[in-house]
């Protein structure tokens, strides 16, 4: 017989070893008490079995050829019949059937289907299944006249002599339980316990297959999930504790789980859920643990140079960078390997005009990119633009791995980079995402990304003496290209782009915000006229608290969002407000709302709050919901689905334009009880819109909403 094959044997006790579900016994283990373990190797077991149940009554010789066959399901077809064997050898003169022997003739062993048998078992999942095994079945074959014994037959001998107690598998195997109930019957072993699980579908709500994207254990291994996250994924197809906890460690699932909660209707894969369940346990690894991982992504993304051995130092230190510049963006192990393929290149083409990044064009209109871009090559070529410490490169990254590598103390190069940057804020009159967004894109020729000085600390990793990277394979380009390369493309930018607009914001954005306010008013107005009497007077009239502009309320999209560790209501959110680095923000969220209901979305945010510590966690600004008069119903404040990341939020009637309509800086808004005065005042409309003092909240898309009516806004 030739049923398994050695080379998918050793693909399956592979997939087994990597995904931690070891075994007791099987057969990499010569002597175990149950063996052989192969199919291959037990086809004396199996004919001795079929031999005992000839003996027994239980079972007789098939004579009927092919044709025969064919010939009675034809008939039976034609009569409208179920196929089904009919039996004609059961009971057969003994005498006819020595003479067939006799004679050589080819025969099949059948089992024998007691009359009136019912069979009945209790599912785990599926609960109560019987069958009328006469009706049902019929006689079927044991052993085929090769001699080589069928699945069934295999399985239910294997199933009695190894002491199997339970059998959890696909609901496709239902029907087996029949035949091989009836053959456990015959042997008098005892059934074990089935439990049959519904199938796995894909998106398409079709049965989970290769054109889903279904694929071999090792490959998820290669793409970069982690095994104990492929074993809790795979848990919580078909199965919860009952709780909404969906990340646990394998002890946890030892503990938690038992088959009795396994649902009858079918999961779907998801292949993003998997993804972020992959995420969450990656964040319970520290960055020395994840950076030998990403090792081997490093390898297979082809980014090291050939020879190179996993315990290089270069290549260590390399990996250590690449995982703690990604961390927090990442959702595989090959995330941070592609990642840093990305940042050692350097995205700025040879000129404008081939630019295609519509948001960088439109920031280089503005006119801030070129004088600030030319600066940077001219203080490139003076030595005055600083640059990593060659002699401590991981240093940049010591916030991001924290205190188990030695070598990451204080990062001179973020500090002097940091003030290089504060200078040439004051130097040149631009702030915020006016400067930083253009400087971004001229250093690491990318709009967004993660820190800058990460980012260049890495590069010159892969270009210093001794480097593990492949430069010329992976395309990475040197800080010194990159400054030539930006020289040449700031000649080709057209000369209306080259000097700044009298104001930060773009012209068109600013008209559009003005006439989206103006039509805002006008609305409330002949809303005001139409229903509510003219006695009524503006609470504008009498308000004498801090105005609504002293707040720095801007979009944000939040683009990650896990647990806090130690706090069981808290979110920690990173939310792109249009600043160089993204904030990093904590919530009291998660008692009303999941993770990923939360990640991708545009949010409201409050920016000119000092950071604080929220149990250990520093959080940077405040995520703004709209909540019911008790607090029991919070929801997002919502800006329009076409509002620009980082604008400023704004209210008609009040001035968002000139100097006085500036954001108050962070100190002030403490010390002043800022956000203290105004919260009275912050509330939602009876529609859910949120406004102050009756006029909305304002983007250049238009007004924000939320899902709570007359409720507040914090």
């Amino acid at each position: 017989m030739n049923i398994n094959f050695a080379e998918s044997e050793d693909s399956v006790l592979a997939d087994l070893t990597w995904l931690g579900l070891n075994w007791d016994e099987g057969p990499d283990m010569p002597g175990a008490p149950y063996g052989p373990y192969r199919q291959s190797e037990r086809g004396p077991i199996y004919i001795a079995a079929a031999n005992k149940l000839l003996q027994e009554g239980k079972a007789y010789r098939c004579f009927c050829t092919t044709e025969e066959l064919e010939e009675l399901k034809q008939q039976q077809e034609a009569e409208g019949i179920p196929p089904r064997y009919d039996n004609r050898w059961r009971d057969a003169d003994p005498n006819l059937v020595n003479k067939m022997l006799d004679e050589g003739k080819p025969y099949t062993v059948r089992f024998k289907v007691p009359e009136g048998a019912r069979v009945v078992i209790e599912d785990v999942v599926r609960g109560t299944v019987a069958w009328d095994a006469s009706a049902t079945v019929g006689d079927f074959i044991m052993l085929r006249s090769s001699g080589i014994p069928v699945y069934n037959f295999c399985v239910a001998m294997d199933d009695a002599l190894m002491g199997v107690t339970t059998v959890i598998r696909a609901e496709e195997h239902l029907t087996n339980t029949l035949r091989q109930a009836l053959l456990l019957d015959a042997l008098g072993a005892p059934r074990p316990r089935y439990a049959h699980c519904s199938l796995i579908l894909g998106e398409d709500k079709q049965k989970l297959s290769k054109r889903h994207g279904a694929t071999s254990c090792n490959q998820f291994k290669l793409d970069g999930f982690l095994p104990d996250a492929m074993i809790n994924y795979l848990a919580l197809l078909g199965w919860n504790d009952g709780s909404d906890n969906e990340i646990f460690t394998r002890e946890e699932l030892i503990d938690a789980f038992a088959v009795e909660r396994v649902v009858k209707s079918p999961s779907v894969f998801d292949m993003e859920k998997l993804k972020w369940v992959n995420s969450q346990h990656m964040k319970l690894l520290s960055v020395e643990t994840l950076s030998e991982m990403v090792k081997d992504q490093l390898e297979l993304e082809g980014l090291l140079k050939d020879g190179v051995s996993k315990d290089d130092p270069a290549l260590t230190d390399f990996s250590i960078a690449a995982t703690a510049l990604s961390r927090q963006m990442i959702m595989t192990t090959k995330d941070a390997a592609t990642n840093a393929k990305e940042v050692l290149g350097y995205g700025l083409p040879a000129s404008f005009a081939e630019l295609e990044d519509q948001e960088a064009r439109e920031m280089i209109r503005k006119g801030n990119f070129y004088p600030l871009a030319t600066h940077l090559v001219e203080q490139f070529e003076s030595g005055e633009l600083p640059q990593p410490d060659t002699e401590n490169l991981l240093a940049a990254f010591g916030d991001a791995i924290g205190e188990a590598i030695e070598k990451t103390k204080t990062c001179q190069y973020t500090t002097e980079y940091t003030a290089y940057m504060k200078n040439l804020a004051k130097e040149r009159g631009v702030k915020g995402k006016n400067l930083f967004h253009p400087v971004r894109l001229a250093l690491t020729g990318e709009m967004s990304g993660q820190d800058v000085t990460k980012q260049l600390s890495l590069l010159s990793m892969a270009v210093a003496e001794g480097s593990v990277v492949d430069i010329e394979k992976v395309g990475v380009v040197s800080f010194a290209e990159r400054m030539e390369r930006l020289k040449s493309f700031c000649e080709t930018i057209p000369e209306q782009f080259r000097v700044p607009t009298s104001s930060g914001d773009n012209d068109n954005q600013a008209q559009e915000k003005k006439k989206s306010a103006e039509s805002a008013k006008q609305n409330m107005g002949s809303k005001s006229e139409s229903s509510t009497p003219a006695s009524v007077s503006d609470p504008k009239d009498s308000y004498e608290g801090p105005p609504i502009s002293a707040l720095d309320i801007r979009v944000g999209l939040v683009k990650r969002v896990w647990e806090h560790e130690e706090a069981d209501k808290l979110y920690c959110e990173e939310i792109d407000v249009g600043e160089e680095e993204p904030r990093l923000i904590a919530s009291g969220l998660k008692p009303y709302m999941k993770a990923e209901d939360l990640e991708g979305k545009k949010v409201l945010v409050l920016c000119n709050l000092k950071e604080r510590k929220l149990v250990g966690f520093g959080s940077h600004g405040m995520v703004l919901c709209a909540s019911n008069q008790d607090h029991t119903d919070v929801k997002l404040v919502n800006p329009p689905i076409d509002a620009k990341i980082g604008e400023r939020i704004t209210v008609p009637d009040f001035d968002f334009e000139s100097e006085e309509g500036a954001p108050y800086p962070e100190n002030k808004v403490g010390k002043k009880k800022i956000v203290e005065n105004l919260a009275p005042h912050l509330v939602t409309s009876k529609y859910g819109v949120p406004e102050f003092l009756g006029r909305p909240f304002m983007t250049s898309a238009g007004v924000c909403t939320s899902a709570i009516p007359d409720g507040t806004v914090g």
